[in-house]
């Protein structure tokens, strides 16, 4: 169950670089990220332990990265491509009814990489919107990312966050007890914490669907 990052505890991970400036295991996001900017599909992927990570490095990329692996706008002219900021997160929620069972995710805006994917079985569209660009700002402060921004195509999930507030007007019930549990952990860590991120919003209509849009349409 997601609690928004434990409140932050810092986990120790392993980021294995496939393709790269310079390919190999690195012991933070930071240094994976020098090896993977600028670099044209980059192939990496974080591992909870440097044996796992050790491991993946000796297998191939694809066995791995599987279903986070999505492709991105490749299809765009030049001039559309120059208006992304591809040094991003992008995040998208998806929902089976509305209400209905809903998932988040986010990735990385440029290759595609899954960061990280959550599901609950009764929400909305809106609400996990919501919950995807909060866990992204945790996930980005938690990695020391301030400087990267996060894209969503939801107006009301962006004003939701500046406001602190999931404006939701779905009923807490049994049935989402657990998930308003999680929406209160949220507007808990707005409350607590500053960031500096933009949040952009992505332009569907000129771009086409977001990259961490879950092709379900």
């Amino acid at each position: 169950m997601f609690e928004l990052l434990k409140f932050m505890a810092k986990k120790k991970k392993y980021y294995v670089v496939w393709e790269g400036n310079e390919p190999g295991i690195y012991d933070s996001w930071n240094a994976c990220q020098l090896q993977i900017k600028g670099y044209p599909n980059a192939k990496y992927k974080a591992f909870k332990s440097k044996e796992e990570a050790e491991d993946a490095y000796h297998g191939a990329f694809g066995d791995y990265i599987g279903a986070n692996k999505k492709p991105t706008t490749a299809t765009l002219s030049e001039d559309k491509k120059a208006e992304i900021v591809w040094d991003s997160i992008a995040v998208d929620a998806a929902c089976a009814g509305n209400p209905g069972v809903v998932e988040y995710q986010g990735v990385d805006t440029q290759t595609g990489y899954r960061f990280f994917y959550k599901k609950f079985p009764l929400g909305t569209n809106n609400i996990g919107e919501f919950l995807a660009l909060v866990h992204a700002l945790a996930y980005l402060k938690q990695e020391g990312r301030h400087d990267l921004p996060i894209y969503s195509d939801s107006k009301h999930a962006m004003a939701w966050v500046k406001k602190g507030k999931c404006n939701t007007k779905m009923q807490r019930t049994r049935a989402t007890a657990d998930l308003f549990d999680v929406i209160k952990r949220a507007e808990t860590w707005l409350a607590q914490n500053t960031f500096e991120n933009e949040l952009l919003k992505w332009n569907t209509k000129e771009w086409g669907e977001i990259p961490a849009d879950f092709g379900r349409k």
